[in-house]
């Protein structure tokens, strides 16, 4: 008997989100979907948090993902620009919390490293294998799409149960692990 699950692989951020949406069928994964959210044109940092959860519900309420695979944020030396991107992450992930979807998140260096095998591989080679293996005909201009979808490809080769990742499926179980991140 084949089960049937939908990923939805997200690539938070502030000025530009990806995500991609893939069915799996059995082992067999198929494309159904990637886009952007352009989120230049809003000049309020809090309208964009607001139109990335919106998107995200639309995206939930519209495919019923079962899982979501999200990339998480990466230590950079800007300060600022992780603030901005971990609060678009954190929208997204509340959006899925709140429909009951389990969230995973993978460090980019995994979601690469899962595509081509390589963790230092660049977003073009990245997007020219996910190209290859879900037989896509043309990719997108900016690549921030294929960065979501390849949130939701990695989730697939980690059969959902990733180590070193953290999974969340409500806001119980993301409370107990991040207890040291609520204020008391």
């Amino acid at each position: 008997m084949n089960t049937e699950k939908i990923i939805l692989g997200i690539d938070p951020g502030t000025t530009v989100m990806g995500f991609g949406i893939i069915k799996v069928v059995g082992k067999q994964m198929e494309f159904v979907q990637m886009n952007e959210l352009m989120l230049k044109k809003y000049a309020d940092p809090y309208t964009k948090l607001k139109v990335i959860f919106d998107r995200t519900l639309e995206l939930i309420d519209t495919y019923h993902p079962d899982e979501i695979a999200i990339e998480a944020p990466f230590f950079g030396k800007n300060v600022q620009s992780m603030l901005k991107l971990g609060r678009a992450q954190g929208v997204a992930m509340a959006a899925g919390l709140s429909r009951q979807v389990p969230i995973t998140e993978y460090l980019p260096k995994k979601i690469k490293m899962a595509i081509t095998g390589n963790g230092n591989a660049s977003k073009e080679q990245v997007a020219k294998m996910l190209q290859t293996t879900l037989k896509l005909k043309t990719l997108p201009k900016n690549l921030d799409s294929t960065d979501g979808l390849a949130a939701a490809v990695c989730h697939f080769y980690n059969a959902g149960k990733p180590q070193g990742s953290k999974s969340y499926t409500g806001w119980t179980a993301f409370v107990k692990q991040n207890d040291d991140r609520i204020g008391k």
